[in-house]
């Protein structure tokens, strides 16, 4: 699918509109796209509404899903949503909708065609929900605006229960102005939105968390925002010509415009401005904005005008404050970062809950749980510069609790029983390590801070040179090679059977696993470690990728005929002994 999606791409980048997008969202190769990105999401293994997860469709012929998938898009009729609540730290609750597996393989179909469309017209500095980006571009792009463009007037704005109030016109509307205009998919599009929630009824407005398009359509309808806000300043279009950038914002500053910036993850968004009075009008103007044009409406008691020279502002879990810094040659001010108090007491509780469950029941597997709980921590909170001080607070917080509740199962340990990737991670820390079931437990303070580099805006999914640029470090397969295996689908056997065989003889960068002679597309054979009759096993790890002399090989029980094949095949002794150990598997001799 990747040319479809590039020319969607550039044909977006163009301003064109598009129409006919149904055709590509139900091909076949779309479909097998679909099935392939939503099993490996841990969520396609929930339940929906009739019970279902991708258990019950991975065993379905290809021919099956894709005539079900296709049928769907020529008349939709959306399943009724199930209502979950997901435990907050804090103890409230966060509301999510899980579409049934069938409703959500269809909704990936039409992400996948949608997405580049709406990548080439989003704006640059929008992080949230899009691939290739994270929270710590968007931090890193905010503490940019204070470090290198002295910034320091933040505009602070929370907009109450965003995700629920979603006006379903208006999202419509604004599709239709980003050049999707099939009026079949906008009907199809429609219609989702409204989908039943078990114990709710129909929704009138909002878009249900746990959908597979909802993170999508959230980002159009706040794109629009994005460069209401970037129009004011970044990308005013000025009527006079200017011989640059620099000498038309000489020109922008001596006027009465707001002098801001925009940096947005999601719904959480921050606004930095010049000067306080400008950022106090981007306050109400930015308010009235979304009242009025977006249909939406800001918390009072959470929003605010922030000085960032005297007071923090809070994003996205970490609490930044302009610090006075005088150098050699002049005085300015930079970004410091801690982690945040909410976060700081979600770590804790998190941390405490790890300690209980080891109390419990002591055993390997609560004590690596305990480990990866803290390098969670570690890993998302390095960006904060004051990461250190930060750790130890926190470490100096569960002290209690490791001491009371593990000091009779606890002993002392050295950093040579930590397993080698904490070994390497933790090297030069001086600490006191204690180990529970000789598993060492992960010290909490031991992290630097690590610094977050700004998003190259290069990095694209849909054009070649941004996809070199993610996959510059990685073995490649020859592409005809590969389209050839794509293509050779068998229509008899289980979509999951056909998805599983592509992945693995991509993982052996199209190498027979015996012999490791380079593959052409009509001497591979895909095996099953374990033959299919005794456990109709298609899963991943019960295939390999052989040539098909090898395959002949481990099934072949003639002699004479296996003396033939090992002299063609000359293997040495660790290759038969592959053979070997694959013939076992099928309950045939060794040869």
């Amino acid at each position: 699918m990747q040319k479809q999606f590039d020319m969607l791409y550039a044909r977006s980048v163009d301003g064109q509109n598009f129409y006919d997008l149904l055709d590509i969202m139900q091909s076949r190769e779309n479909i097998q796209l679909a099935y392939r990105n939503i099993k490996k999401n841990t969520g396609s293994k929930t339940t929906g509404f009739d019970g279902q997860t991708i258990e019950d469709i991975k065993r379905l012929p290809v021919e099956e899903v894709v005539s079900t998938i296709q049928k769907m898009f020529k008349y939709y009729r959306p399943q009724a949503v199930r209502r979950v609540f997901i435990p907050k730290a804090s103890g409230k609750t966060r509301p999510l909708g899980i579409p049934t597996i069938w409703d959500r393989l269809f909704q990936q179909c039409i992400l996948q065609v949608l997405e580049p469309i709406c990548e080439a017209r989003f704006y640059k500095h929008s992080y949230g929900f899009r691939t290739n980006r994270s929270t710590h571009h968007a931090k890193a792009r905010f503490e940019t605006l204070i470090n290198r463009a002295c910034l320091y007037h933040c505009v602070d704005v929370d907009i109450k229960g965003f995700f629920d109030n979603v006006n379903h016109a208006k999202l419509l509307k604004q599709m239709w102005t980003l050049g999707i205009r099939d009026k079949a998919l906008l009907s199809i599009i429609s219609r989702l939105l409204k989908a039943e929630i078990i114990g709710e009824g129909f929704p009138i407005k909002g878009t249900p968390q746990g959908g597979i398009l909802s993170p999508l359509l959230s980002n159009i309808v706040l794109n629009e925002l994005d460069w209401w806000v970037s129009n004011q300043w970044e990308n005013f279009e000025s009527k006079k010509a200017y011989k640059n950038k620099a000498n038309m914002n000489q020109a922008l500053k001596k006027s009465n415009l707001k002098h801001c910036y925009i940096v947005r993850y999601a719904d959480d968004f921050k606004i930095l401005c010049r000067t306080r009075s400008q950022a106090i009008r981007m306050f109400y103007a930015v308010k009235d904005f979304l009242t009025t044009r977006l249909h939406l409406e800001i918390s009072d008691e959470k929003s605010q005008v922030v000085n960032l020279k005297k007071n923090s502002s809070e994003f996205l879990g970490f609490r930044i404050k302009a610090h006075f810094k005088k150098t050699a040659k002049r005085t300015l001010y930079v970004a410091h970062s801690h982690m945040t108090k909410k976060a700081l007491n979600n770590a804790q509780i998190k941390l405490k809950k790890a300690v209980k469950t080891i109390q419990k029941h002591q055993c390997i597997e609560n004590v690596w749980r305990f480990n990866t709980v803290v390098m969670g921590i570690q890993n998302y909170y390095a960006a904060a510069s004051h990461i250190t001080d930060d750790l130890t607070e926190l470490n100096y917080r569960i002290h209690r609790t490791l001491h009371n509740r593990l000091k009779g199962i606890r002993k002392e340990a050295t950093l040579q029983d930590l397993t080698k990737s904490l070994r390497k991670r933790y090297n030069g820390y001086k600490c006191k390590i204690y180990k529970i079931k000789d598993m060492a437990l992960a010290p909490i303070h031991a992290q630097r801070c690590r610094i977050n580099l700004n998003f190259s805006q290069s990095i694209c999914n849909y054009t070649t040179e941004g996809r070199n640029k993610i996959h510059h470090s990685l073995k490649a397969i020859n592409k005809h090679t590969l389209i050839n295996v794509m293509q050779q689908f068998i229509p008899q056997r289980s979509i999951e059977y056909n998805d599983n065989r592509i992945s693995r003889f991509i993982a052996q960068y199209g190498k027979c696993a015996v012999t490791g002679v380079e593959l052409s597309f009509d001497d591979w054979h895909c095996h099953h470690r374990t033959p299919y009759y005794l456990s109709q096993d298609d899963s991943y790890s019960n295939l390999i990728i052989l040539h098909k002399s090898v395959h002949r090989l481990i099934h072949l029980k003639d002699l004479e005929k296996i003396e033939v094949l090992i002299k063609v095949l000359q293997l040495d002794k660790k290759q038969l002994m592959k053979v070997n150990e694959l013939r076992e598997q099928c309950l045939n001799e060794a040869i």
